[in-house]
């Protein structure tokens, strides 16, 4: 059920309008473009790079009040008011090259978003939607497959059962309107929604939802990369969100941080591609999947379909490992008075992404192992490709 235009416009426009008056929040916009978001001031820089790092800095004139803290083992943040964070990032790897090292030893803090008018997340407001007929069945946890849900905080109104996810005071939302203007914030109900989306699929996750996403469906991605600091035996990570980055490079801190994440552990990061409808460029961090990291093959890159052919709005490329259903998706929401049942329809790669996670969770249940899990689900999706790909339905 399309939308009104104009509907999505507005909704799109304050979106722009919001994150345009966040004062820490900073941009490199180039023609043609979708733009990279980043934290003012702040330079992400491997540790054994720090004083090529300080070097630049003082040639940028911050000879003084640069402070330093560290985001993860060999992963320093550099904060310095007023720095131009892309001319250094940009500068420290040149300096790096010249020595010889090729990797992307310097970034910026990208922030990834959950939103519709940059990068990832829904395509779009949610509707309201009628209570279905034949509601999904969410079984208790019985621990068979613990999987997180890496997203926005959740509401407790909401007709997703209590028993369907587990989360701690932090991890729970209250507000629906952050900056009291009269309008439901852009991604209040995002993890409600992407629970419901899981337990449609099955009973056999044990969800545990971790906060990290603002109502407005913003983090950077050192506070990403902190969240995973909480994974303990999960088998399944859902990530309905991402960005696009410094000349398109990974994403440093992520890389980093997926890589003890992933490596050598029986666990998949599953990813949306995003809804800008490019196909020529990444959108981290599903594009990981299309990396040569050790554990590319443990990130599952996930865009949308219709149900027939690829979403005209949903991100692909040659790194996206399957498509699954993403448009006009049904489920549990927050109960508000735009939403009176409880119910929304939304779009969005970010409700295909936990539709793969819910066949993922059903499969290791079966077998066990994360590994054989997706080799079964791509056996399946290879048998009915949608607009190139691997399709799901």
């Amino acid at each position: 059920m399309a939308m009104s235009q104009d509907r999505l416009h507005r909704w799109q426009d304050r979106r722009a309008r919001r994150m345009a008056e966040l004062p820490w929040l900073g941009q490199e916009t180039r023609a043609g473009r979708r733009p990279v978001w980043f934290a003012r001031n702040e330079l992400l820089v491997l540790t054994d790079h720090r004083q090529s790092a300080e070097r630049v800095l003082g040639g940028l004139g911050h000879t003084d009040r640069v402070s330093e803290t560290v985001v993860a083992p060999g992963l320093l943040r550099l904060t310095a008011d007023g720095l131009d964070v892309p001319a250094a990032a940009r500068r420290v790897r040149e300096a790096a090259a010249r020595d010889g090292d090729d990797r992307t030893v310097a970034a910026p803090n990208h922030v990834f978003v959950s939103t519709p008018f940059e990068h990832g997340g829904p395509f779009g407001p949610p509707q309201p939607a009628a209570q279905p007929t034949l509601l999904p069945a969410v079984a208790k946890p019985r621990r068979d497959v613990p999987v997180m849900v890496i997203d926005t905080g959740v509401w407790r109104a909401s007709p997703l059962p209590a028993h369907a996810y587990t989360a701690t005071p932090a991890d729970l939302e209250t507000d629906t309107d952050v900056d009291d203007d009269g309008v439901l914030d852009g991604d209040v109900g995002h993890a409600n929604f992407i629970i419901g989306v899981i337990a449609a699929q099955t009973g056999k996750a044990d969800v545990r939802a971790v906060r990290v996403l603002d109502t407005f469906g913003l983090c950077t991605e050192a506070d990403l990369i902190t969240s995973f600091a909480r994974v303990t035996d999960e088998k399944l990570i859902n990530l309905s969100l991402g960005g696009y980055t410094l000349d398109d490079q990974p994403p440093l801190a992520l890389a980093v941080a997926l890589g003890g994440l992933l490596a050598g552990r029986d666990r998949l990061v599953v990813a949306a591609a995003g809804n800008d409808g490019l196909r020529d460029r990444a959108f981290w961090p599903a594009a990981f999947a299309g990396t040569a990291q050790p554990w590319a093959g443990q990130v599952v890159a996930v865009a949308a379909h219709d149900g027939k052919n690829l979403c005209d709005w949903s991100n692909a490329g040659p790194w996206v490992t399957v498509i699954a259903p993403g448009e006009d998706i049904t489920s549990t929401f927050v109960k508000h008075d735009q939403f009176p049942t409880g119910w929304a329809m939304w779009s969005g790669t970010s409700f295909a992404t936990p539709h793969v996670v819910g066949l993922l969770a059903e499969q290791v249940a079966r077998t066990g192992s994360t590994e054989v899990a997706l080799k079964t689900v791509l056996a399946t999706a290879a048998q009915r490709r949608i607009g190139g790909y691997p399709g799901l339905s």
